[in-house]
């Protein structure tokens, strides 16, 4: 049995991701599993996954087997495209098809290839995620004060975070608001998956999304979308529960359509084989100096082509 105190490198994580990093080796699946029969607890007491941690918890964590990770491949070194950059946070242009950060069988992400190829950073950590099939702007802490002050800002919901999503069909110009609760859940596989629920469901957490249309097309429908509440998958499960999925979403969306963009059979002109939801706007307070900060990121050159293949048609 081991008891881990959380110093200030830890303090603000959920209690699942920081068991993960701490417990390098261990399937994510197992993590949870400990956690939930109440193997793992925080100052003698159970804790639920999204726990957050404080300065000075003390985390009873059982014996686990860890896998040996002598012989794993690191991770490659590799930048991002830079959008801004100071001595508090580094803001990137994520691809689409890259995680965040390693885990659930994947070897590594975003962050793990940040430190690779900046080897003298002290301090590189994630302020928030986007999905692996996102592409955007993403936040990246280049001091503990940046990232507590962000994640505060985040968790406030005082940022303005802008995606930019592509869905099926004439989304109705009057619906603008989805106040829809949410549920997630894990499959039997491990993985993350997330439905709308009554808003009286013991398991709801309440959701909304802000929607404008930004361009219409014959059957397709161009959205700015906000977030006023950040919930796993918000986004493409609110869209879906609305009947208009995201273009190329393989965990919600049209399967067959999906297919069908990949081989470029649905619109003239293009192959798609992505996801179209593109985190293009990201606006905070800057944890130094307090000024109004606001990043864009341009639609990546496979949507604005998309776009323009369907603008011709």
């Amino acid at each position: 049995m081991r008891r881990v105190l959380i110093d200030e490198a830890s303090e603000g994580q959920r209690l699942d991701n920081f068991l993960v990093k701490l417990l390098k080796g261990v399937p994510k699946t197992h993590v949870y599993r400990v956690i939930r029969s109440g193997e793992v607890r925080v100052n003698k007491g159970r804790a639920d996954v999204d726990t957050r941690l404080a300065l000075g918890d003390e985390i009873r964590v059982p014996p686990v087997r860890v896998a040996d990770r002598s012989d794993a491949p690191s991770a490659p070194a590799r930048e991002f495209p830079v959008v801004y950059e100071d001595e508090f946070l580094l803001a990137i242009d994520k691809p689409a098809g890259v995680a965040v950060h390693g885990g659930s069988g994947v070897s590594s992400g975003v962050i793990e290839q940040l430190r690779q190829a900046r080897p003298t950073a002290r301090f590189l950590e994630l302020v928030h995620r986007l999905d692996k099939e996102t592409s955007g702007l993403l936040l990246i802490a280049k001091k503990r004060s940046a990232l507590v002050a962000l994640q505060d800002q985040l968790r406030q919901r005082e940022t303005g975070k802008t995606y930019a999503a592509l869905v099926i069909g004439a989304w109705p110009a009057s619906k603008k608001v989805i106040d829809v609760a949410l549920h997630k859940f894990l499959t039997a596989e491990g993985e993350r998956r997330v439905h709308a629920v009554a808003e009286d469901s013991s398991e709801a957490k309440r959701s909304i999304t802000l929607v404008r249309v930004a361009r219409t097309f014959a059957a397709y429908t161009l959205l700015d979308v906000t977030i006023k509440t950040g919930r796993t998958h918000q986004i493409r499960v609110h869209l879906t529960h609305e009947g208009h999925a995201i273009v190329g979403d393989e965990k919600y969306g049209d399967f067959a359509l999906n297919k069908a963009l990949a081989r470029g059979e649905a619109v003239k002109g293009a192959r798609f084989d992505r996801m179209f939801l593109h985190a293009r706007r990201l606006r905070f307070a800057h944890p130094g100096s307090g000024e109004t900060i606001e990043l864009e990121a341009p639609l990546p050159a496979e949507c604005e082509a998309l776009l323009k293949a369907l603008a011709s048609t």
